[in-house]
């Protein structure tokens, strides 16, 4: 597990890189190195950049291929369904998460995704890696946008 948490501090200092964005982080490791890395840039305005998308896109290009087999990606919030989706078709092997994401959540939160037998890959994934340090990060995100609001 400490392998784990040191590859999710990475993505949490992906996630903190643009206060703009809601701060989600990943990283792409494949034979126990860092092949990618991201954060979402969805208010640059590209809706489909999320953090998880770019990663995989950047450990393709680096891999040359569209199949990550022994990678692993981590992340700082749960996938949601086009993320998770996005795990299948790269036919990655793994996927570990911070924060479950009660709302939008494919990898175990909403729905299972990774997991369902009508696809033809299956992705493991696990989350909570310090659920805590990722949650706190959009918590605090969050709070400051509301607080930034005129009412």
């Amino acid at each position: 597990m400490l392998q784990a948490e040191a590859f999710m501090k990475e993505a949490l200092r992906e996630a903190e890189k643009d206060g703009n964005e809601v701060p989600v982080g990943a990283v792409v490791v494949h034979e126990g190195k860092i092949i990618a890395r991201a954060h979402n840039e969805r208010e640059s305005g590209r809706p489909f950049a999320h953090a998880e998308m770019l990663a995989m896109e950047r450990a393709c290009r680096a891999l040359n291929t569209r199949r990550l087999h022994g990678c692993t990606l981590y992340v700082t919030l749960e996938p949601c369904p086009m993320c998770a989706g996005a795990l299948l078709m790269a036919e990655i092997d793994g996927c570990v998460f911070g924060a479950y994401d009660p709302r939008q959540g494919c990898c175990g939160s909403v729905y299972t995704l990774p997991q369902d037998p009508a696809f033809f890959h299956r992705v493991n994934c696990a989350g909570g890696v310090m659920e805590e340090a990722c949650s706190r990060l959009l918590r605090r995100f969050f709070q400051e946008k509301r607080s930034a609001s005129p009412v």
